[in-house]
């Protein structure tokens, strides 16, 4: 059994930070002659004294700066519950679930759910990331509320078009590729596996040899460590273009390639809750330096 309570520990945060006891009792609804009580119990409890007078306001000794600043995250912690079962009982949304295609670029995807935390802190989001061949997603799909898909409809779902992702051809400096005459010719490419990935572009007439990964990282990799070319997501690999560690290939047709977003929200949301308005109206702005002028 615990010697302390929060309740105390509380009270004795107010106490500091109003400056005596009599606001602390006003503040908290409680007559003087209880909080008095609270916080005595408390220093005895600890054998510590935590407050001293300076005048006619209580501060905190040495030992209470040391013990209150460890027990504040608790009682904001414990104010986020309460605040949290509040929202509850009220019925406010307590998760969201969130589908997003692995092409989509991951800084805009944190910063849209850095918005969306510090808005609605009390709502736990459930991020599924899939690639465009999500047959094995379906489960997430179906528990979704959010998605960002290259299909426009989809489980129940509407969409509307968000953004698009621009694949652009690459290789790393290195490769026996860039060595040749440019613009590149489609029978530059054939001896020379493509990196694919997963189904995200289908094979073509100048591909002979492809490799096919089920991650957009591990494509990147295996283009980064000479494996092979391929066409990855620009803004993923934007760092390592400009350090020019990858460089685009010359191609003469089909040096860039765009793929199609949609953001869906299912059905049963409609109207709209807050939240997941919210969260929509943060893709739309988030998305839309990346419209493609091409």
């Amino acid at each position: 059994m615990h010697k302390t309570t929060l309740e105390q520990w509380a009270l004795l945060e107010r106490v500091v930070a109003l400056g005596s006891f009599a606001r602390a009792a006003e503040e908290t609804h409680r007559s003087q002659s209880s909080v008095s009580y609270n916080l005595s119990l408390l220093q005895e409890r600890l054998g510590l004294a935590l407050l001293q007078q300076e005048g006619r306001r209580a501060v905190l000794t040495a030992e209470g700066e040391v013990l209150l600043a460890q027990v504040k995250p608790l009682l904001q912690a414990f104010a986020r519950l309460e605040t949290r079962a509040a929202g509850l009982r009220e019925g406010a949304r307590a998760r969201l679930a969130l589908v997003v295609d692995s092409i989509f670029p991951r800084r805009r995807l944190f910063a849209i759910l850095r918005q969306f935390q510090q808005q609605y802190p009390q709502i736990q989001v459930r991020l599924t990331e899939v690639l465009e061949n999500i047959s094995e997603d379906a489960q997430a799909l179906a528990e979704a509320d959010v998605m960002v898909l290259t299909q426009r409809q989809l489980i129940g779902g509407r969409g509307e078009w968000l953004m698009n992702v621009d694949f652009v051809a690459v290789a790393h400096r290195d490769h026996p590729l860039l060595r040749h005459k440019t613009p590149l010719l489609e029978d530059a490419l054939r001896d020379w596996p493509a990196i694919r990935i997963a189904d995200r572009h289908p094979a073509t007439s100048s591909v002979q040899d492809a490799w096919t990964f089920s991650t957009i990282d591990a494509a990147i990799e295996a283009v980064m460590s000479g494996v092979g070319y391929g066409w990855l997501p620009e803004e993923r690999i934007e760092a390592a273009l400009q350090s020019g560690e990858l460089v685009r290939l010359p191609l003469r047709h089909g040096a860039r390639r765009a793929t199609p977003l949609h953001l869906l929200v299912k059905e049963s949301l409609v109207p709209l809750d807050a939240p997941a308005a919210r969260l929509l109206a943060l893709f739309r702005e988030v998305a839309t330096p990346a419209v493609s002028s091409e």
